[in-house]
């Protein structure tokens, strides 16, 4: 397990694709799990382990994940992640490439919670959600692109929902468009940076992952 960042309140790690941010039944080992094992072994600690899950990114994306290690940082942090106050960095690989070098998306997502799919549509739709998020195309070759997404909602499953409606589905997310899934299961997108306020120390943090050789890139 890599961690990328940690204090007495907060600690945000790099979480693998195919492992689950919280446990679930016949799955590998989840990182909140993990986490727990880090903190119980590094600080000697009796008993069992506080770590609030701020944040989920799903099983098959790779990237930056915060815990908070007090109750304290969870619920300041659950209330600036509701008020929109962290500024969330993704990016991906996918097929094609967009029309235009930088742009923004605005689509209306409906989820299927029985097929796990998010559909997205160009105009208002009954029980449907706004979704936008902007783009910034950083590289091009051999019909891939690779993209910077910056979210201005947060909606299950919204960036590979309006890529896929784009014309450019991720990388290895056949679910979403592609062609053809990727070797480990994985799809190419990754949680690249988060930027907020710290919830007790009320400094800026910013944590990403530049100098990682885990971070996606295009090649």
């Amino acid at each position: 397990m890599t961690v990328l960042f940690e204090d007495n309140h907060l600690i945000a790690v790099f979480k693998k694709s195919g492992q689950t941010v919280q446990p679930e039944p016949g799955k590998p080992l989840s990182l909140d799990d993990e986490i727990k094992l880090y903190i119980k072994k590094k600080y000697n600690k009796p008993g069992a382990v506080y770590l609030g899950v701020i944040h989920r990114i799903d099983m098959p994306v790779s990237g930056i994940v915060i815990f908070a290690k007090t109750s304290k940082a969870l619920t300041r942090m659950n209330e600036i992640f509701h008020d929109r106050e962290v500024q969330k960095t993704y990016r991906c690989i996918v097929e094609g490439q967009p029309k235009l070098k930088k742009g923004s998306l605005v689509h209306w997502l409906r989820q299927d919670p029985v097929k796990n799919f998010t559909k997205a549509f160009e105009s208002k739709v009954s029980n449907a959600v706004e979704a936008r998020l902007s783009f910034e195309v950083l590289k091009s070759i051999k019909g891939k692109s690779l993209l910077e997404i910056h979210l201005e909602t947060g909606r299950k499953h919204q960036i590979r929902a309006q890529l896929s409606a784009m014309g450019c589905p991720i990388l290895g997310d056949v679910k979403y468009g592609a062609s053809k899934p990727n070797p480990d299961q994985s799809i190419a997108l990754q949680s690249f940076s988060l930027a907020f306020i710290h919830p007790v120390k009320n400094e800026p943090v910013y944590i990403d992952l530049s100098s990682s050789p885990a971070q996606i890139q295009l090649h």
